[in-house]
């Protein structure tokens, strides 16, 4: 597994991994300001990343979720989720919001199988905010998919 999850100045954040998860480079810039990258190292390389961005009662919102090609399917993902939750936990933040595509099929099932539940879809997202049409498994990005999770500290 990696090591430990570090949290990274938003001028280092990777961009180019963030980039496999939002492809609006001007989008992710403005989250990384609001927001604290976590990401997980392996033999001194950043293998996965995590933008978090704090709202408002006790509530935040992952913004990007990105890991290497390479590490995908090995658990990563679901260890970095978790490892920001627990971090959540101990920032005494009780509700974590998060978005995806419609088309992003994969996600939609990594998100659940972390225990995430859609809440709600915002009709026609990507459509209004991405100037470039998105495709992913042959389907045309344009709604968002909402999913929060509800936690609480456990003593």
């Amino acid at each position: 597994m990696p090591d430990e999850l570090i949290t990274l100045d938003s001028q280092l954040a990777p961009m180019e991994l963030l980039l496999e998860a939002d492809p609006a480079v001007e989008k992710i810039r403005r989250y990384l300001k609001k927001g604290t990258c976590y990401a997980f190292k392996r033999n001194g390389k950043i293998i996965a990343a995590c933008v978090v961005n704090n709202l408002w009662c006790k509530r935040t919102e992952i913004k990007n979720i990105s890991v290497k090609k390479e590490f995908r399917n090995k658990g990563i993902g679901k260890a970095l989720i978790k490892s920001v939750i627990n971090k959540c936990k101990e920032d005494g933040i009780k509700k974590i919001v998060l978005g995806t595509g419609n088309s992003s099929i994969n996600q939609i099932a990594f998100y659940q199988k972390c225990g995430f539940r859609i809440k709600t879809v915002w009709k026609d997202f990507f459509l209004k905010n991405y100037k470039e049409k998105i495709m992913e498994n042959g389907i045309q990005c344009v709604d968002m998919i909402r999913f929060e999770i509800k936690i609480s500290r456990r003593k």
